[in-house]
């Protein structure tokens, strides 16, 4: 790599370091036939495995919120539906966070935390925007450290496909769904960029230009 490529690179990458995104939300589904399982790792395979192979009415979306989440208007299918969602969120600073999710499993589904299963139902779930049933949706409360975190809900649902949403609290605060104005942004790095990377920004920019005015006078 030449010295105006590194150059290109190290400004791009300071770039990003003050970039600000909101947690990230992904929905993938697929057909799937499969019955209620015996185990949060079960439907882990279950799904993932579904998501091998894609057919028409079942698909892959980001989207803004984490709320009336539904295939159906997604992509399609209203029946036979392999879910998984998933949310990547930035803790500022430790604290202790509430993450619920309202679902229609009519098989079940299970809940993840950084890898780990957190909750776990096999029973008929719909949540119909009512959290006062405990058997109806997932809920979880840890103490987070601060930094990066992935939230994945697996779940199955034979018919007929009513809207999810995915929630969070922090503390005693009130409950919200993951947004793309939550401002939870996953970051590539943990720093709020210090004055010195600031300054590496800048030279980067000014070696870049004093390249191009040299390689103009040298055409001349």
């Amino acid at each position: 790599m030449n010295l105006k490529s590194k150059i290109v690179l190290a400004a791009f990458a300071a770039a990003a370091a003050f970039h600000a995104n909101a947690s990230v939300i992904t929905v993938s589904t697929a057909y799937s036939a499969a019955g209620a399982q015996t185990s949060a790792a079960a439907y882990k395979n279950v799904v993932e495995n579904a998501l091998k192979t894609q057919t028409t009415g079942y698909g892959t979306a980001v989207l803004a919120s984490a709320d009336n989440i539904d295939n159906s208007d997604l992509f399609g299918a209203y029946s036979n539906i392999a879910w998984k969602t998933t949310v990547d969120f930035n803790v500022a600073s430790a604290a202790t966070w509430s993450l619920r999710a309202g679902v229609d499993f009519g098989y079940g589904g299970a809940l993840f935390l950084d890898g780990v299963a957190v909750s776990f139902k096999s029973n008929d779930m719909w949540t119909a925007n009512s959290y006062t049933d405990t058997t109806q949706f997932f809920q979880y409360t840890s103490a987070l450290a601060a930094g990066n975190h992935t939230l994945t809900l697996y779940g199955l649902e034979n018919c007929c496909d009513a809207s999810q949403q995915v929630q969070y609290k922090v503390g005693s605060g009130n409950y919200a769904s993951f947004a793309s104005t939550d401002g939870l942004n996953p970051k590539a790095s943990t720093a709020v960029a210090e004055p010195a990377t600031i300054a590496s920004f800048g030279l980067g920019l000014g070696l870049l230009g004093l390249m191009r005015r040299r390689a103009r006078r040298n055409r001349a």
